[in-house]
């Protein structure tokens, strides 16, 4: 099915990824999601007569369309159909807070939202709240007259109107919500070039093969659940969904599927390698073991070379800000450089800087900042922090990194305090500003432990407001009817006041370093 024309098919653009897939290998199966399997024809033909519904319903080009789902299909089909009609989709995390999810629909000016059936109770209860919310559309068994079901959307012809010299490559095409430093999240807008461009990244360092089959685990919401769906099309890929992590399941679909590469952050390949019968599954066709959200231990490297015997190992670091990727260390370094993310990716150029953007020296420890086709296009109404973020012509990752005598780029801290936890970005400050909101509660600092399964967990150190008491359970029960679970902490520890420098702030150093002491 031919819908572009030349000036079109002159534009990196996310929805002509899929229509010239479907002109190479429209046989090719695209994507596999439990028992559902998908030719490059296939998706389409369902992408473009979505693309028309979502025409049909009045959106117009740049309008906003909000994802809730888990993994699955239709989140591969949601995200193409927004962008063949020019439209810009918002995926969302869908593990937060009511609250939270108030904040990211309105902010966003999302005009239709698509979400998943164990969602639906949850967002009509807060249907009042989303006053440019003008459709909802439910993938499974809908409860409510107000909600539209997803299938039905393909009952009857609709026609796609063509978005020719209406969309261009450094149009938006798609709004990431980042967890802020200052309590509120930040849309992180991504254009179609950014996107592409940071695919092409991959395929090109990581040697990806045109045919090769991933297995997607993370989740799609993410960037990087995005990045490797983009990956795999540029290439004319299979992409195996599935829906959550399972470490037998991985097994079993690279042994059946013969998987070729596959990304999990460190905690889920620990896991993963830790299956008791690993040795009974053929993972002789893994190719490409990548890894990243945190430093994977030298042992656990160890250990997938053990059982992915004709894979390397890649490293890869980076930010929703920039598409994702930043770096990667390769396979050849792996093992002699463990401890770092190796060098920059095609298309990104680094730098590493004082606060006053002096390069530092090898070896001193400055914040990386970047420059190149894959930084964002700002953050979606907030100039401050878009102008902030871009001082200087670069753009300021608040990553504090090392680099050595071979150039190889070490992170040595987050300036912005980012706790990683199985992989999931948790900022302290959004924590505390839960916390604050108690009235025993007179200060809190909140900082990311070690946790031998996670990486990281969340602990709260907490001062408390003359006469008044609380439990460590009571803390966390309170941070709960405010944040997504993940958010909470694992952790409680009171204190009659927090550690300060001279000028008063809280030296979160001093709390990092007596957890280390007392493991």
């Amino acid at each position: 099915m031919t819908t572009t024309s030349l000036q079109m098919s002159r534009q990196l653009l996310v929805g002509e990824l899929i229509r010239r897939a479907a002109h190479k290998t429209p046989n090719q199966e695209a994507f596999i999601y439990g028992d559902e399997r998908l030719t490059y024809l296939e998706l389409e033909k369902k992408t473009l007569h979505l693309a028309g519904w979502l025409q049909q319903q009045g959106l117009e080009i740049g309008d906003k369309v909000g994802i809730i789902f888990k993994n699955n299909l239709a989140f591969v089909e949601v995200m193409f159909a927004t962008a063949s009609a020019g439209c810009v989709s918002v995926p969302i995390n869908f593990r937060l807070a009511p609250e939270e999810f108030v904040y990211i629909i309105n902010h966003s000016d999302t005009k239709v939202l698509f979400i998943e059936e164990e969602y639906q109770d949850m967002i009509l209860s807060i249907r009042q709240e989303l006053p440019n919310v003008e459709k909802i559309v439910v993938v499974g068994k809908v409860n409510s007259m107000e909600l539209i079901p997803y299938e039905t959307i393909y009952h009857s012809e609709i026609p796609y109107q063509s978005i020719d010299g209406q969309v261009e490559e450094n149009d938006a095409c798609m709004i990431c919500y980042t967890s802020g430093t200052t309590g509120k999240p930040k849309g992180a807008v991504l254009t179609h070039k950014n996107l592409l461009l940071s695919a092409l990244n991959s395929v090109v360092d990581s040697k990806i093969e045109r045919g090769s089959k991933q297995l997607v685990i993370t989740p799609l919401f993410h960037i990087a659940g995005v990045g490797n769906v983009l990956i795999s099309c540029t290439v004319g890929g299979l992409t195996v969904i599935h829906r959550e992590f399972n470490p037998v399941g991985v097994l079993h679909t690279i042994h059946h599927e013969k998987i070729n590469g596959l990304f999990m952050v460190p905690a889920m390949w620990n896991l993963v390698l830790h299956v008791p019968n690993i040795e009974d599954y053929d993972l002789t066709s893994v190719q490409r073991c990548s890894t990243g959200a945190a430093i994977c231990p030298l042992e656990v490297k160890h250990k997938m070379m053990e059982h992915f015997p004709n894979a390397g190992i890649f490293d890869a670091f980076g930010q929703t800000e920039m598409s994702p990727t930043t770096t990667c260390l390769l396979p050849q370094d792996s093992l002699r450089k463990t401890n770092s993310v190796g060098k920059p990716v095609m298309n990104v150029e680094v730098r590493i800087v004082d606060e006053n953007m002096n390069d530092v020296p090898v070896g001193e420890i400055g914040e990386i900042i970047y420059r190149g086709p894959t930084v964002m296009k700002g953050y979606y109404k907030n100039p401050a922090a878009t102008e902030e973020a871009f001082r200087g012509g670069w753009f300021h990752s608040g990553d504090l990194v090392r680099q050595d005598d071979e150039a190889f780029i070490y992170v040595v801290d987050r300036s912005k305090d980012m706790i990683i936890s199985g992989g999931e970005n948790i900022y302290p400050a959004e924590i505390e500003a839960a916390l604050h909101k108690h009235d025993a509660i007179f200060e809190a600092a909140v900082v990311g432990v070690p946790d031998p399964k996670w990486g990281e967990s969340v602990k709260a150190y907490i001062v408390l407001k003359n006469g008044k008491s609380l439990t460590e359970q009571e803390v966390i029960q309170h941070c709960l009817t405010h944040l997504a679970s993940y958010k909470k902490p694992k952790y409680v520890e009171f204190l009659n006041e927090l550690p300060r420098n001279p000028s008063g702030k809280i030296l979160k150093r001093v709390l990092r370093e007596k957890e280390v002491k007392m493991n």
